[in-house]
């Protein structure tokens, strides 16, 4: 399976720095915490990964290539950024068939994950109907219509409620024992402590630690006190 690697990434936006030199791996078969308080930078980190923003310096690597190197990035790599990239109007099954369409994904996969993610009843609704929560399903599920080596999910809980927060644990650690790289940003650590083996903390745009979460202290108090000596800048 594949893992990411941030080599000494670096984004300036004019005079601001939000990203510098940022190195850490992802491994494959863990579910890795992206951690930092609001405006520490990982947004702007995983949109580098993603292509989507360009580094100005440093490279991010997926499978061992720059993700517009991928032959079928859908395949190895499913993202979710964001739960408002839908059109209102459309249908839940639609939206999907969308992507599927545009990625030479085979329509039966839309039940999978409709599936997979609780929405099966709700395929035929419109978005605009659907609850914030539901809208993070629905991304998660467009995330896994590839099946994909890799997820990268940015703040995956926002407007889930208790349920569908013990749901989306289940569900990663599920993917990282099938030798899966899972990597969760969050600034919620009460939300991710319980689920992550690896553990990446920035601030202000840099790395403050990278690895085991065994190692910066086994509950989550410990873990609680490292974060909170960290800074925020704006991302």
């Amino acid at each position: 399976m594949a893992q990411v690697e941030v080599r000494g990434l670096t984004k300036n936006f004019g005079r601001t720095t939000a990203v510098s030199g940022m190195s850490f791996t992802a491994p494959a078969g863990k579910v890795t915490g992206f951690l930092g308080p609001n405006g520490s930078g990982k947004t702007t980190t995983l949109r580098m990964v993603l292509g989507l923003v360009r580094p100005t310096a440093g490279e991010a690597l997926i499978a061992g290539v720059p993700y517009r190197r991928l032959a079928e990035p859908r395949r190895v790599v499913g993202a979710l950024l964001e739960a408002t990239g839908f059109h209102p109007g459309r249908r839940a099954r639609d939206h999907l068939r969308v992507l599927a369409a545009a990625n030479r994904i085979p329509d039966r996969r839309l039940d999978e994950v409709l599936s997979q993610v609780d929405l099966a009843r709700d395929a035929n609704r419109r978005v605009r109907e659907f609850s914030l929560g539901m809208r993070q399903r629905l991304g998660i599920a467009a995330a896994l219509l590839g099946d994909p080596e890799v997820m990268l999910l940015d703040e995956p809980v926002n407007g889930l409620d208790p349920a569908g927060i013990a749901w989306l644990r289940g569900l990663l650690r599920s993917l990282a024992g099938e030798g899966r790289t899972i990597v969760v940003a969050s600034h919620l650590l009460s939300e991710v402590a319980q689920t992550v083996d690896h553990v990446v903390i920035v601030s202000a745009g840099r790395l403050r630690f990278a690895g085991p979460l065994r190692d910066i202290g086994e509950t989550n108090q410990a873990l609680e006190s490292a974060f909170l000596n960290l800074t925020s800048v704006s991302e």
